[in-house]
């Protein structure tokens, strides 16, 4: 059954900005976009860069090993050369803690 577990503090990702968290054995990207947080699947499905250290446009992240653009509030693709989307994961703030529900 899902859960929400906390990842990280408010104060730990600033806006514009990515962090890597650990879940349960997931690798997960988790992003501030204007004090609202995104998670989604760290492994780019081109050839596994980490997203979360790829650049940040508005809501779109630039994988940094091959380019390809994933959307971090849908994990969908928006633009080559990866086919297909990573996951995304459910996002909430309590007090200043950041959960995410796996």
């Amino acid at each position: 059954m899902a859960a929400f577990v906390k990842v990280a503090t408010t104060g730990e990702v600033a806006p514009g900005e990515a962090k890597k968290v650990d879940v349960q054995g997931k690798a997960i990207a988790l992003f501030n976009c204007g004090g609202s947080y995104h998670a989604i699947d760290d492994t780019c499905t081109h050839r596994g860069g980490p997203l979360s250290e790829g650049s940040v446009d508005g809501d779109v992240v630039t994988c940094p090993w091959h380019g390809a653009k994933f959307r971090v509030t849908t994990g969908e693709v928006c633009g080559p050369p990866a086919r297909a989307a990573v996951s995304s994961y459910r996002t909430r703030v309590n007090g200043s803690d950041i959960e995410v529900e796996v």
